[in-house]
C-alpha cells in the first residue's frame, strides 16, 4: 500500500473517534446480498490485510478463494444444488464465511456476508380430460376393500326448504324458499367454489332441502361450501359398487389392470430395482406364459459359487460349459484353466463373492431354497427372470485380488460366444453359446490402442448375434474419463441411477459420464454415500438405496446375502431384461434387442442421449409389452442436469415449483406398471419443455392433458 492510502486511512480513522465513532477500515464486515432474480452479484468490501472464503454453500460459488487487499469478487448462485426435493422454497440464502487479518497481523476475526436469491416460478396443473369430470373424481382416501374411492359431485343440503317440481316445501324453521330463492342459493354456492378456482356445473334437485353440484369434491369444496351459514351439511357424492367375485374392477374407459406380482421372499421387499423396472407387471406376464425360448448369459466375472441355494437350477455347471479363463500365478484356486470358475476362498478373505452377486440379479430362484445352513435364510432373494427359461454361464476371469487382464477378458467373451480358446495348451468349446455377455469390470487407465484386442473380440460376438453390455464405471464425482471395455464401439456402455425420493431416479454421483454411455439401470447409491429412500428397514435399521443380491460368507463358508452398488449392479439388469426379449420373442437376434431396448427407455436428464444416462434407463415393463397392473395419474419433473424434482399437486391437479434457472422436461402422465413414473415410453403423457432465467422468471404452462 502506498504512503498516501496509509496517511488517507489514519487520518479517516483518528476523525471518526474524534466524533465519537469507531471505524477499522481494514476489517471485514457483515454484509447481506440481494440477487433477486439474477444469477451473480458483485462484492467489493476496501481491505487493508488478507482474507480467505472459510466456507461457503454449494449453490453459491465465489469467483476467488483468498487474496490480500480489497475484496472485489463475483458471487454466483447454482440455485439447482439448493432446491429441496418438493420445490417448495421461494426464496434460498445462504452463508458466506470470510477470516481477514490486519497487514501487521495483529488483528483478525470473521465476517458472514448473507446472499440471497429469488428462486423462478414454474406452474401448471396436471388434468385428465379422458376420464376425471367434475363428476367423476377419485379422491385420496380407499376403501376397506382396497378399492380406490370414487366420488361424482357434491351433495349440498340448506337449512330451509328447497324446491321440488316447482312445489314450495316448508323447512325446518317454517320459512318458505321460493324457486327464485332456490336458485340464488346455488348460485351462491357456485360463485363461491369459482372464486376459488373451482369449477362447478349443473345442478339437481334431490328433495326439499337438497341440491348436487357437479364439482370436484375436495378438502377445499367441501370446507368453502360448509362455510356458508345457510348450509346445513355437505357431503361427497359417493360411488357405490356392486359385490362381485370376478376380479378387479375399473371406471369406463380405464385400461384393465391386471395384479402386479409381489414375490413373497424373504429380502424381496428390499429389492426397489425390480418395482422401479417394472417387473412386478412384466411378472405378472410371466404367469399367462410365453416365456419359452431358452437364454443362456454368459457372467464374466469372479466366478460364482455353485453351492449358494438360491443359484440353484440357475446356472450352467461344470460340467455343462462354466468356465475358468484364470491362468495367473495369483488366481486363487492354485491351477490354471478349466471347468470350474468358483469363486475360491484365499487367506483373509470373509465376505464377498462379485461373480455371485451379479449372477443373483439374473437368475436368484423365487420361493423355498432349503435349510442350507443354521440360521440362512430359507427364501432369501429373487432375479429378474422368474419363471423365464434363462440361464448364467459363469466364466471366471477375475483372479484373487480382483483383477483381469485384456488377454482373459478376450478369451472369455470369445468363449462366451462359441469360439474355440486354446489356454495352456488345451481347448475350450462352449457347448452353450451365450446370447448375451455381462462384463461388470474394466478400468478408465486403459488407452484406446491397449482396449482394441477386447474390442475386436467384442465386435466379432456381435457378428454371431451376441449383444455384450459392459459396466460404465466408477469413477471419481464427474470422472469423464472412457472405461473399456463399456467404451468399446459393439459393446453396450451400462451407467448407474439411483433413487431420487420422487418421481424419477437420478444418475449415480459415481457413474462415469462420457459419450459412449447408452443405457443406464439402477445400482444403488452408496459407492460414496448412502442414500435411504427406499423405505426399508433390515432388522430394525433403515436400508440403503443399494443393490441387494446373492453373496458368499467366507469367513463362514456358507452362503448370505449382500448389498453392493455400482456400474457392476447396473449392468446386470440390463443383460437381464435383453435375455427376457429373447426368451419372449419379441427380439430374436442383437440389433433389434438393442433397438427395443432403448426405444422404449425413460429418457432422463437432458431429452435425448446424454452422457450421464445414455438413451435413458431401461424400462422392462415397457420393452417386454407386459399388461397394465396401475392407472395413476401424476406429474414427472426433471432438469437437464438430470436432477429430479416433485412438487404436490392439489386436489385438481395443480402445482407451483420454485426452481433454478436452466431448462426442464415436465411431464403429466400416467403410470401403468406400478413403478412411480408418470408418462414412460408405454404411457399416456402430455411433455413440455420449459427454460427458466432472469429472462424468464416465472412460466405458466397451462394445462399437462395426457392422450387416453
Amino acid at each position: 500500500m502506498d504512503a498516501r492510502r496509509r496517511l488517507a486511512l489514519a487520518s479517516l480513522a483518528l476523525l471518526l473517534a474524534g466524533c465519537g465513532q469507531l471505524s477499522v477500515p481494514d476489517r471485514v464486515r457483515d454484509q447481506t446480498f440481494d440477487l433477486g432474480l439474477e444469477r451473480t452479484v458483485q462484492v467489493s468490501q476496501p481491505h487493508v490485510g488478507r482474507w480467505t472464503v472459510a466456507q461457503r454453500p454449494p449453490w453459491l460459488q465465489v469467483s476467488a478463494g483468498s487474496g490480500e487487499g480489497d475484496l472485489d469478487l463475483t458471487v454466483t448462485a447454482d440455485r439447482a444444488l439448493a432446491t429441496p426435493l418438493t420445490a417448495s422454497q421461494p426464496q434460498l440464502s445462504g452463508d458466506i464465511v470470510i477470516t481477514w487479518a490486519s497487514e501487521d497481523g495483529t488483528e483478525e476475526g470473521r465476517a458472514t456476508w448473507t446472499v440471497r436469491a429469488e428462486q423462478y416460478r414454474l406452474t401448471g396443473r396436471v388434468l385428465d380430460t379422458a376420464r376425471v369430470t367434475g363428476r367423476d373424481v377419485a379422491a385420496s382416501s380407499t376403501l376397506q376393500t382396497g378399492r380406490p374411492r370414487q366420488t361424482r359431485g357434491v351433495i349440498v343440503t340448506y337449512r330451509r326448504a328447497a324446491v321440488r317440481d316447482g312445489v314450495t316445501g316448508k323447512g325446518a324453521t317454517g320459512e318458505r324458499l321460493q324457486a327464485q330463492d332456490a336458485g340464488t342459493e346455488a348460485n351462491r354456492a357456485e360463485q363461491t367454489l369459482r372464486a376459488l378456482g373451482i369449477p362447478a356445473a349443473a345442478r339437481h334437485s334431490l328433495g326439499p332441502r337438497s341440491v348436487l353440484l357437479d364439482t370436484v369434491a375436495s378438502d377445499a369444496t367441501l370446507s368453502a361450501l360448509r362455510a356458508d351459514p345457510g348450509v346445513a351439511s355437505v357431503t361427497a357424492n359417493v360411488v357405490l359398487h356392486a359385490l362381485s367375485t370376478a376380479g378387479p374392477e375399473t371406471e369406463p374407459g380405464a385400461p384393465a389392470l391386471a395384479s402386479p406380482v409381489t414375490p413373497g421372499d424373504q429380502y424381496a421387499a428390499l429389492q426397489w430395482a425390480y418395482p422401479l423396472l417394472g417387473y412386478r407387471a412384466v411378472w405378472r406376464d410371466m404367469e399367462s406364459g410365453g416365456y419359452t425360448r431358452p437364454v443362456t448369459v454368459a457372467v464374466a466375472d469372479s466366478g460364482v459359487r455353485f453351492d449358494h441355494p438360491d443359484l440353484a437350477e440357475g446356472l450352467w455347471t461344470p460340467e455343462e460349459g462354466a468356465f475358468d479363463a484364470v491362468t495367473t500365478l495369483n488366481n486363487g484356486d492354485g491351477d490354471g484353466a478349466d471347468a470350474d470358475p468358483t469363486d475360491p476362498s484365499v487367506p483373509g478373505r470373509t465376505v464377498g463373492s462379485h461373480g455371485t452377486h451379479v449372477a443373483g440379479i439374473i437368475v436368484a430362484r423365487w420361493g423355498e431354497n432349503g435349510a442350507s445352513c443354521e440360521g440362512c435364510s430359507a427364501t432369501g432373494v429373487v432375479g429378474a427372470s422368474y419363471k423365464a427359461p434363462v440361464k448364467v454361464l459363469p466364466i471366471r476371469v477375475l483372479d484373487a485380488q480382483g483383477n483381469t487382464d485384456v488377454a482373459t477378458v478376450v478369451s472369455a467373451v470369445q468363449y462366451a460366444a462359441g469360439l474355440p480358446v486354446t489356454l495352456g495348451g488345451q481347448t475350450f468349446t462352449n457347448p452353450h453359446p451365450a446370447q448375451v455377455i455381462n462384463l461388470s469390470l474394466g478400468g478408465d487407465r486403459i488407452t484406446p490402442e491397449e482396449a482394441q484386442p477386447m474390442c475386436d473380440a467384442i465386435a466379432e460376438a456381435r457378428t454371431r448375434g451376441v449383444l455384450t453390455f459392459a459396466a460404465a464405471g466408477n469413477g471419481a464425482p464427474g470422472a469423464t474419463a472412457p472405461f473399456y471395455p463399456a467404451a468399446c464401439e459393439a459393446a453396450v456402455a451400462v451407467g448407474s441411477v439411483t433413487l431420487s425420493g420422487g418421481s424419477a431416479p437420478i444418475h449415480a454421483v459415481y457413474s462415469s459420464t462420457y459419450a459412449q454411455v447408452q443405457l443406464s439401470a439402477p445400482g444403488g447409491s452408496s459407492y460414496y454415500a448412502p442414500t435411504y429412500f427406499t423405505g426399508g428397514t433390515l432388522s430394525g435399521t433403515a436400508f440403503p438405496d443399494d443393490i441387494l443380491s446373492t453373496g458368499w460368507d467366507y469367513r463362514k463358508d456358507q452362503p448370505n446375502y449382500e448389498v453392493e452398488a455400482g456400474t457392476s449392479q447396473a449392468t446386470p439388469q440390463a443383460a437381464a431384461l435383453a435375455a427376457l426379449l429373447l426368451s419372449k420373442g419379441v427380439t430374436t437376434g442383437a440389433e433389434d434387442t438393442l433397438a427395443r431396448m432403448v426405444e422404449t427407455s425413460t429418457d432422463l436428464g437432458e431429452p435425448g442421449r446424454d452422457p450421464r444416462f445414455g438413451h435413458g434407463m431401461i424400462n422392462a415393463a415397457a420393452a417386454l409389452g407386459a399388461p397394465a397392473v396401475s392407472d395413476a395419474l401424476g406429474l414427472r419433473l426433471q432438469s437437464e442436469r438430470g436432477l429430479t424434482f416433485q412438487p404436490p399437486l392439489d386436489a385438481l391437479g395443480r402445482f407451483t415449483a420454485y426452481l433454478g434457472d436452466g431448462g426442464y422436461t415436465v411431464i403429466g402422465g400416467r403410470d401403468r406398471d406400478a413403478n412411480g413414473l408418470y408418462g414412460e415410453a408405454h404411457e399416456p403423457r402430455d411433455e413440455r419443455s420449459v427454460i427458466l432465467g432472469p429472462g424468464a422468471p416465472q412460466v405458466d404452462l397451462g394445462d399437462l392433458k395426457p392422450a387416453p
